[in-house]
């Protein structure tokens, strides 16, 4: 790591508008404030401007409207060359005639570092990702991890105040983007910088985050740390994109300050109100907070069953609807066709708002 150091800046949309066209509204009204050192995900569907946030941070797209600040400098107007980021793209767009340290070494040599410091730099950045011994290779020499290392070192070794990665992962398969994103996570740690990430998937963006960015249709829907943004969602479309989630029908019988006692068929509940009145409501319980119990509970059939190696899943059907369900005991699982009757977890059920 020896060469390599950290600026990290903050960065703050304010009231940022992207218009594509006449009236393509891409980016709606955002503001945002990302704190110096923090890794923060851009998480939503496709199409809901997740992507072109990212790329008028880099300056790839310029603001319709409102302003952009990295650190305490406006560059709304700047292009991307006078902005101080760096970004990993989901190609890699690495040079293949280049071999791996001359592919490192390319910003470099436009920054007014000596041959001999651009090759320490580069080298600093290769031993970081764990590729010291490759800088000889091609990047058809390598694997698709590897080749997305090397693209993290490229952009790792200019230094940036902000470091962007656009669905980084998106090329690998499952086990190399579990290992990616973890050493990912750790370089950002060690050295501190900050990092604004996109992905569309859920499980890496609640695995890497410090926060969480939920946009939905060219808005922001709710920003949080994984856990608040996974136990407390702030409606239906929040709750069933972050970790997949059930939603029910439920009756609010009563509420009583900041609690409420909930209906569903024959259960009851009582759990936080969320600010709801009484009346129909939506409860969000995740897969893993689906209760199997004994006696009193929603009657059930087990409709599907599901081996996936270190868990079993579930559906299960009756008058509330259906439920999905995962378990840790792979040993003694229910058989389709079962009956069985589900319980409200003391922790976990959570009342939403309608998207």
């Amino acid at each position: 790591m020896a060469g390599l150091g950290s600026k990290a800046a903050s960065v703050a949309f304010d009231s940022v508008t992207k218009v594509y066209g006449r009236d393509v509204l891409a980016v709606d009204r955002v503001n945002l404030n990302i704190a110096p050192g923090k890794l923060v995900t851009l998480l939503g569907p496709s199409g809901c401007g997740k992507t072109t946030t990212l790329r008028m941070i880099a300056g790839l797209e310029m603001a319709t409207k409102g302003r952009i600040l990295i650190g305490d400098k406006d560059v709304t107007k700047l292009p991307a060359t006078d902005r101080d980021v760096s970004m990993v793209f989901q190609s890699y767009a690495l040079f293949p005639h280049m071999t791996v340290i001359e592919n490192v070494s390319y910003g470099l040599r436009f920054s007014g570092y000596s041959k001999s410091e651009t090759l320490e730099r580069a080298n600093a950045g290769l031993s970081l990702v764990g590729l010291d011994r490759y800088g000889a290779r091609l990047p058809s020499e390598l694997s698709g991890g590897q080749q997305q290392r090397v693209a993290v070192a490229r952009a790792l070794v200019l230094e940036p105040q902000v470091l962007l990665f656009d669905e980084p992962l998106s090329n690998l398969d499952a086990k190399l983007r579990r290992q990616v994103r973890e050493e990912i996570r750790e370089i950002q740690q060690k050295l501190g910088l900050t990092v604004v990430y996109v992905t569309h998937d859920q499980e890496e963006a609640l695995a890497v985050s410090d926060e969480i960015v939920v946009m939905k249709n060219a808005t922001i829907a709710q920003i949080g740390t994984p856990r608040a943004l996974y136990d407390a969602p702030a409606d239906t479309f929040v709750a069933d994109f972050i970790g997949e989630a059930n939603l029910i029908g439920c009756e609010i019988t009563a509420t009583d300050g900041d609690m409420a006692e909930i209906a569903v068929g024959s259960a009851r509940h009582s759990l936080p109100s969320r600010g709801l009145k009484p009346g129909k409501a939506t409860l969000a319980i995740r897969p893993s907070r689906v209760r199997v119990v004994e006696g009193k509970g929603l009657p059930a059939t087990v409709e599907k069953v599901t081996y996936v190696g270190a868990r079993m899943e579930y559906t299960f059907a009756g008058d509330f609807g259906r439920v999905f369900a995962v378990s840790d005991n792979v040993d003694d699982p229910y058989r389709m066709g079962d009956a069985v009757n589900i319980g409200l977890a003391a922790s976990g059920p959570v009342l939403v708002p309608d998207a």
